[in-house]
């Protein structure tokens, strides 16, 4: 038996623990992405210096800093700051905020983590001192205006990295499938995304030596692995990938997708996923509707005046109405009237049976790039997305939300097979993940329909802060939209 399992892990090279890192290489730090961390770090500096010169200039007057707290000052700010600034730091690093994953991203992490620091703060103040009292007004400042302007910041720094990031050359990959996924996804990987496929494998290989001898060779920044079966393991790629530097990508299969939350446990002996429901979810909906009517209500006050433009640009390019309202599919199959500025002619809906042979895809949707029923201006009004800001209106009446699944209209979900309607179960928004992952180049709907529910399953107020930021880089850049 000695043998076997020696004869085995001479086989794939294995001398040590597959867990144990292999040497750091100067080139592999050259690798990482310092830019970014870069960037990261002088936002929540600036957020965090801005934030207490702030509370320090708003109380001054009658609740500054108390003395004994200032032990040192440097570059004109005392010592509290740079020791909450080194907290703050190390707790976002430590909870990968500043990693290669999304977790940088995670806006929402970033608030709570602040929030937690804030209050552990007070609490290590009073056992320094019992007898001192620090300023309510400078904490709750401080405190308030700290999480505002990290989370802005970092909102902003997202979405100059997320451009910086698109203009930059194509992220190597290799792929391992069977021969039908990897077609599919050959053609599709490169349209949708910024990566570049440079290396393929049969998922049947992905245990053999040659095919991470292939890996290696090709030297990708991830791999891809789409229907692993079941009876193979992708523990041993992982950690021989992990060694390398190499992120491992797994292409979920539904049963593996609705579980993504689970917690491992292990059960009687068998490693399990728990999935249990959240203790306070109820309350981070609610606080998704405010933000829905606070931001509604703030974009149609801001935008008055390019909708007032917009209305008499559109007039004079084509006399009609400027707004136009059709019945689209809602919550639970309710139907609802969703407004937008008209970019066709009045009379569109009726032409639209005459263009169904040329639709552009695959006949759930209704997609013509040089639709002849678009006014001149049309063209524009899309291509920037501005035709869809009415529906400011209908995230205000509770209609719809500012992130969600895009409702269609009754002629598109008609032909609708059973599960797509699962999207129906959510209230739809005016931008969602299909939006942000491809809008018009994505041509199946199945596709757009595994993007809602991939929604609906990991549903967050950060995944919604996360395609709001996406949604105007793209909306900036019109890019994906005719």
């Amino acid at each position: 038996m000695d043998e076997i399992v020696s004869n085995q892990n001479r086989r794939w090279g294995k001398t040590t623990d597959i867990r144990a890192p292999e040497k750091l290489k100067l080139s592999k730090l050259l690798e990482w992405s310092w830019s970014r961390i870069l960037a990261l770090l002088i936002s929540d500096l600036l957020a965090i210096a801005i934030a207490w010169q702030f509370a320090r200039y708003f109380n001054q007057f009658y609740s500054p800093i108390p003395s004994q707290l200032v032990w040192w000052t440097w570059l004109g700010i005392p010592s509290p700051f740079w020791l909450f600034f080194a907290v703050t730091i190390l707790c976002f690093t430590q909870a990968g905020l500043y990693s290669s994953s999304t977790e940088w991203k995670n806006y929402w992490k970033v608030g709570q983590i602040t929030t937690l620091i804030y209050l552990g703060t007070l609490v290590l103040s009073y056992f320094y001192d019992p007898q001192l009292n620090p300023p309510r007004s400078l904490f709750v400042t401080a405190w308030f205006s700290s999480v505002f302007l990290l989370v802005g910041l970092r909102l902003i720094t997202t979405l100059i990295l997320k451009q910086c990031q698109a203009t930059t050359s194509p992220t190597p990959i290799f792929l391992i499938a069977d021969s039908q996924a990897r077609n599919r996804l050959s053609q599709s990987i490169p349209q949708r995304s910024p990566y570049q496929i440079i290396g393929v494998a049969d998922t049947s290989s992905i245990n053999k030596p040659e095919t991470f001898k292939a890996i290696i060779k090709t030297n990708p920044k991830e791999v891809l692995v789409a229907d692993l079966p079941e009876s193979e393991l992708a523990s041993r790629l992982y950690w021989k990938l992990r060694r390398r530097g190499i992120a491992l990508r797994l292409i979920p299969s539904s049963r593996e997708t609705l579980y993504r939350r689970g917690v491992p446990e292990i059960f009687a002996g068998i490693p399990t996923l728990r999935v249990e429901p959240p203790t306070m979810g109820g309350w981070e909906y609610r606080l998704k509707r405010y933000l829905d009517i606070i931001g509604a209500s703030l974009g149609l006050i801001m935008l008055s005046p390019l909708f007032i433009s917009c209305a008499i640009a559109i007039y004079l390019s084509s006399p009609g109405n400027p707004f136009f309202r059709q019945k689209r599919v809602g919550l639970h199959g309710k139907t609802f009237y969703m407004w937008k500025f008209r970019t066709m002619v009045p009379n569109a809906e009726a032409l639209q049976p005459q263009l169904e042979q040329q639709n552009q895809t695959d006949g759930v949707l209704f997609k013509v790039q040089d639709d002849p029923r678009i006014i001149p201006i049309g063209k524009f009004l899309r291509r920037t997305s501005i035709d869809e800001l009415p529906q400011l209106f209908n995230v205000l009446s509770g209609e719809m939300s500012l992130v969600g699944p895009r409702p269609l209209p009754l002629r598109d979900v008609k032909k609708f097979n059973s599960w797509h309607h699962t999207r129906h179960n959510v209230v739809p928004g005016i931008t969602g993940l299909w939006q942000i992952s491809g809008r018009s180049d994505l041509e199946e709907f199945n596709d757009i329909a595994r993007l809602d529910l991939y929604y609906i399953d990991n549903w967050s107020i950060n995944l919604d802060l996360e395609i709001l930021v996406e949604t105007f880089r793209i909306v900036l850049f019109a890019k994906g939209a005719y």
